[in-house]
């Protein structure tokens, strides 16, 4: 090393009091203006004497001058150097001693902290105050900024300051590095070889770490190096505890003069800036899942590494003093998921399906990023794609009860339990393992009563609406009935589809809402139904109506029946998915439709038997054996009014042609049982059957041709025929048994009248066939009556049987009108004698 007096000696411009500057590629050198250094013969102009520094945190005999002497005067050998102009250089200018806090620097420099002790390096002010292994807090460095201020103002203004600095680099470069001297042992050995006799070197003491400060640790939080900024955090914390339980000696704090609390203070602090750089970067990583980097590794990770860490402290710290880290990040989860739902509904979509799938496409959008990319970055431990799962969860079911809290229109109701109970189970919560699912870890959206309240005003709305709309179109539908025009009836297919909007929508929700709301229905459907009814009598005992002409008439009554059968099918439908309360609405709806088809076919076989009812007058009458014009005029009447028939729906068409079929059997059979025709013999009776037996052939063609399934009228009057033809009593005993098995309401006075036609007149072989018929009767009592589409002799009122009195042969003459009264007036009487006259005297 050389001495400043060497340096100095060998630039003699130095000495001079000025450098110029020298020409050449190297000549870029300050120039010094006056060192300033004392002068033995007095004070030289341009200079000033070397005082000792005025620095306050400086000593002014250290040992460090008193070292930088005694290696001065060694190597001089006896005396201290002098400068040319006579000064003497017993101290030397040290960065310290013009610039006063300088090494105050915070920065870190060949990967260690400037000022950390070590290797015998200088220290800062700070480093001697505080001593190895003391952490500076943040009021450490507000004393820093005062002390600065203080030691700048007294130096004097910028440019005396600058001048220091130019003074500063040229005795550095004028300085060099300090000398040293071999000893004697190693001069004798050879480099690398340890001296004989000669212990090795004791091993360096190992560094002591000196902790960060607390704007250290916030730059960390800063620039997102997490896991490293918990890990001082801790540190601060645990030094923090030592310093309240006092069981550090010489409490820092105290030795600072921190105020009470601070450290305390600072570590609350850390945490809050801590927490906050973590739920934005949950926040920033649902919104942008592909952002990864960030120093120190992918920022989830650090994420899940700052939540080990607390975790692991807090098994530490008890419960009382628990940090829960993993609780808030839980929470602060759910927030952001909340924040996301609330933004992907917005208020600009007004319908709640909207709103419901915009949620759910943001759902299926964060879950699977954070299936595919934010969960594995998590530690396993953690759990990191169920936490996201529960916050989500809680999110949308914040979100799902502020929506009911009002009041909502059907249709928004209807989307809301059908979102709740079907589309985010089945496309949400189906992307997840169900095992895991079943230990209970997400709840319920919406709560029971909730759900139920919500089925509860569905249904009550329903029911208000359709039964207001159903009695609108019902309104509507009447004026059309009495209108001039005939139009198009829509009342079914309109019913239907009002009725069927609700009863599609609710099954898909739930079973038990889908019976609800098909009782509800069917409820309403009845009371309509019973409605429809009374207009539809309305409409048959109008007088205008009878006004039509009868093709018109005929139409509507037509167009009415069709509403049965869709309406029927419906309640039927209704009464299936309803619960078993429905029946008695189902019979209700059942019973007024069955009222309006029997009213509308008895109104449509009426006014075909008007039309009908000359050609019937004449059978079974002597004429009607030897031509077939009544029947002829039957067939085709018929065959011709069932073109128009044709319109009406298979069911009610089915039902009406069976009808048609009974009464046309009854009309064709009522002439011969009232007596209209006598057979006096075999031959009559022979003739007489075998027309009944031609004309029923033909009748039973043409209602087959019109599809009538009333195959039970066939063989009516082929049994008619029968005993009319029959001669032995066995056998007419045998046909009657048949007949009355067949058809269980012919009666006594029936099988009397049909015998009256055959002619039989024999007592005992009236009483034995009638016998038969009475033992049948009364077998048969007990039996319930047959349906009103299977009653035959029932509609055929039969005279009473003729009687004949003993009379004598003049009042056989009276009229029948006399003979009848019950007080047998038509009996002459005998006169009271007049009272005898007196006689006249002579």
């Amino acid at each position: 090393m050389r001495s400043l007096l060497e340096l100095l000696s060998g630039y003699p411009e130095l000495l001079n009091g000025s450098l110029e500057k020298t020409e050449g590629p190297h000549s870029m050198m300050p120039i010094l203006k006056s060192l300033r250094m004392p002068d033995p013969k007095g004070t030289r102009a341009n200079t000033l004497p070397l005082t000792p520094s005025r620095n306050p945190f400086e000593s002014s005999s250290g040992a460090e001058d008193d070292e930088e002497k005694g290696e001065l005067d060694a190597f001089r050998g006896e005396s201290a150097p002098t400068l040319p102009n006579g000064a003497s250089c017993h101290r030397r200018a040290t960065l310290e001693k013009l610039v006063g806090l300088s090494p105050f620097r915070l920065g870190r420099g060949g990967g260690r902290r400037v000022g950390s002790p070590g290797d015998g390096e200088s220290r800062s002010f700070l480093g001697r105050m505080l001593g190895p292994g003391v952490r500076r807090s943040s009021a450490d460095f507000g004393l820093l900024a005062r002390l600065n201020g203080g030691r700048q103002g007294g130096t004097g203004d910028a440019e005396a300051a600058g001048e220091a600095a130019r003074r500063l680099a040229f005795l550095r470069l004028g300085r060099g590095p300090k000398p040293r001297r071999g000893s004697l042992a190693e001069r004798l050995m050879p480099s690398g070889e340890p001296a004989l006799g000669t212990s090795p070197p004791a091993p360096a003491p190992p560094k002591v770490k000196e902790p960060l400060s607390v704007l250290e640790i916030l730059s960390l939080i800063q620039k997102r190096e997490l896991a490293r900024a918990d890990e001082h955090i801790l540190e601060l914390e645990a030094e923090e505890k030592l310093m309240t339980s006092g069981s550090s000696p010489g409490s820092l704090g105290e030795a600072r003069g921190l105020p009470e609390g601070r450290r305390a203070r600072d570590v609350t602090l850390l945490y809050e800036a801590l927490q906050r750089e973590l739920w934005a970067l949950v926040r920033e990583t649902l919104a942008d899942p592909g952002a990864t980097g960030g120093t120190g590794g992918a920022p989830l990770t650090q994420l899940g590494q700052v939540l080990a860490q607390e975790e692991e402290a807090d098994g530490h710290r008890g419960p009382g003093a628990a940090r829960r880290f993993r609780a808030r990040w839980a929470e602060a989860v759910g927030q952001v998921a909340g924040e996301r739902l609330e933004a992907a509904s917005g208020a600009e979509v007004a319908a709640m399906a909207g709103r419901l799938e915009a949620l759910r496409s943001r759902l299926l959008e964060d879950m699977g990023a954070v299936r595919t990319r934010l969960a594995p970055a998590y530690p396993p431990s953690l759990g990191a794609f169920g936490v996201y799962l529960r916050g989500y969860h809680g999110a949308l079911s914040d979100w799902l009860r502020k929506a009911t809290y009002h009041w909502l229109p059907l249709a928004d109701r209807y989307a809301l339990l059908y979102w709740h109970n079907q589309v985010y189970p089945r496309e949400i919560l189906g992307m997840v393992n169900m095992v895991a699912l079943e230990n209970g870890q997400l709840g319920p959206l919406l709560s029971a009563e909730t759900i139920r309240s919500l089925e509860d005003e569905c249904v009550t709305d329903v029911k208000a609406q359709t039964r207001a709309a159903l009695l609108q179109t019902l309104q509507e539908e009447e004026e059309q009935w009495i209108g001039a025009e005939d139009q198009p009836s829509s009342l079914a297919q309109d019913v239907c589809e009002l009725l069927e909007e609700h009863t599609d929508q609710a099954p898909r929700i739930s079973q038990e809402f889908g019976e609800r709301m098909a009782h509800c229905c069917l409820g309403g459907l009845a009371e309509f139904l019973q409605s429809f009814q009374q207009r539809v009598e309305r409409f048959h005992e109008n007088p205008s109506i009878r006004e039509l002409p009868s093709d018109s008439y005929i139409s509507r009554t037509i167009t009415l029946v069709n509403c049965g059968p869709p309406l029927r099918s419906l309640a039927e439908r209704l009464a299936r998915l309803g619960p078993s309360e429905s029946e008695p609405a189902r019979e209700a709806a059942a019973n007024a439709l069955d009222r309006v088809t029997r009213l509308c076919h008895r109104v449509l076989a009426d006014l075909l038997f008007q039309e009908l009812q000359p050609h019937f007058s004449k059978l079974m009458r002597r004429k009607w054996l030897t031509s077939s014009e009544a029947l002829d005029g039957i067939v085709g009447t018929l065959g011709a009014q069932a073109l128009a028939l044709r319109r009406m729906h298979d069911q009610p068409y089915q039902a009406l042609v069976g009808e048609l079929h009974r009464r046309a059997l009854v009309e064709y059979v009522r002439p011969l049982l009232r007596g209209r025709l006598r057979c006096r013999s075999a031959r009559s009776r022979s003739r007489v059957a075998g027309r009944l037996r031609d004309e029923a052939a033909q009748i039973q063609r043409l209602f087959r041709r019109l599809e009538s399934q009333a195959s039970w009228l066939d063989a009516v009057v082929p049994h008619l025929a029968e005993v009319l033809q029959l001669e032995d009593t066995p056998s007419i005993q045998v046909e009657v048994g048949v007949l009355v098995r067949d058809y269980p309401d012919i009666r006594r006075k029936h099988v009397a009248a049909l015998l009256d036609v055959r002619g039989l007149r024999s007592a005992a072989a009236r009483h034995e066939i009638l016998a038969v018929a009475r033992d049948l009767e009364q077998s048969g009592e007990g039996a319930p009556a047959p349906p009103r589409d299977r009653a035959f002799f029932a509609d055929i009122p039969v005279p009473r049987p003729p009687f004949c009195l003993g009379l004598p042969l003049p009042l056989a003459r009276l009229p029948l009108a006399r003979l009848t009264r019950p007080d047998l007036a038509c009996l002459p009487r005998p006169r009271p004698r007049p009272p005898a006259r007196p006689r006249a005297q002579p």
